[in-house]
Parts: C-alpha cells; structure tokens; sequence
C-alpha cells in the first residue's frame, strides 16, 4: 500500500536519489535545486510512500499566475521504475491537481522532452493537450520540450 504525505525537508536528500534513478542527467535536479523548488513559497510538494516508509515517488508543482490566470506547473514528477503502470504517477498528478484547483489555479501546465513518447502518451491520457513546443529548454545540450496545459475542473 502507497500513502501520499506532504514534503518534508527531510525528505530532500532521498527525493534527490530518487530524481537520479528517474531521469538520464540532462533531465536531473541537484540537491540545491530540488530543495529550491519543493521549499518555494508557492510550491506544492507530495510525496509517494510504501507501508515500510520508503519513498517511491513524489510530484512538485508551483502555484503562479500568468495572463491574468492563476496556473499550476508541474515542476516535475518522478516514480521510480518499480513502481510504474499501477496508478501511482497518475494518483500523483491527481492529487495535485486537486492541491492546485484548492489554491485557485484554473489551469495546470507542464513540459516534456520531446523524445519522452511515454510521457507525452501518459499526460495526453490524463486530459493535459500540447499547446505549444519550447526549443532548447532542457539541459546544457538544450534539448526540446513539448508544452501541455490542462483545464483544472472540480469534477476530474
């Protein structure tokens, strides 16, 4: 059974693990950034754990506004290998959705490499539609990044 808790500075050093066994390394975060984007002030952070209190994933977003419209981003969201194609990464993404309607985000928004076609498949089933394409995004290499963005509703 995986239970979803809120961040914990704690949790820092083994989130930063977890990000190295997700992503190759143009994709990762140090501990410096990851403690930068799950401590901001208008973050979000959930994250996934086992009956034994291991992490097995965990989902940052920021709260913002753009336009005029309060939006979420996903700043990223990680599972680790064993734990995919059960639910958990779409569980995840759920519940910050949710966290983000809660704060008065009407929109959530996201990027994926544009060579992810596992990501682009698995965001695209949660209803997320790309809406543009962000050259040299990710990385030293810049490589590109598909932009997704979701209309956030009560009912989802």
């Amino acid at each position: 059974m995986i239970s979803l808790r809120d961040y914990r500075e704690d949790d820092l050093e083994e989130m930063t693990r977890v990000d190295d066994l997700c992503f190759a390394a143009d994709f990762r975060f140090d501990q410096v950034s990851m403690s930068a984007f799950a401590e901001a002030r208008n973050a979000e952070a959930v994250v996934a754990e086992t009956a034994e209190k291991e992490m097995a994933g965990f989902v940052i977003a920021h709260l913002g506004q753009r336009d005029g419209v309060r939006r979420g981003y996903l700043v990223t969201l990680d599972v680790l290998p064993q734990y995919r194609r059960g639910g958990l990464g779409a569980r995840l993404i759920g519940e910050m959705e949710q966290r983000m309607l809660a704060r008065g985000a009407q929109w959530m928004d996201l990027h994926v490499f544009t060579g992810n076609d596992g990501a682009v498949r698995f965001y695209e089933q949660l209803g997320y539609e790309r809406v543009g394409r962000e050259e040299r995004f990710y990385g030293d290499v810049g490589l590109d990044a598909f932009v997704y963005r979701k209309k956030l509703s009560v009912s989802q």
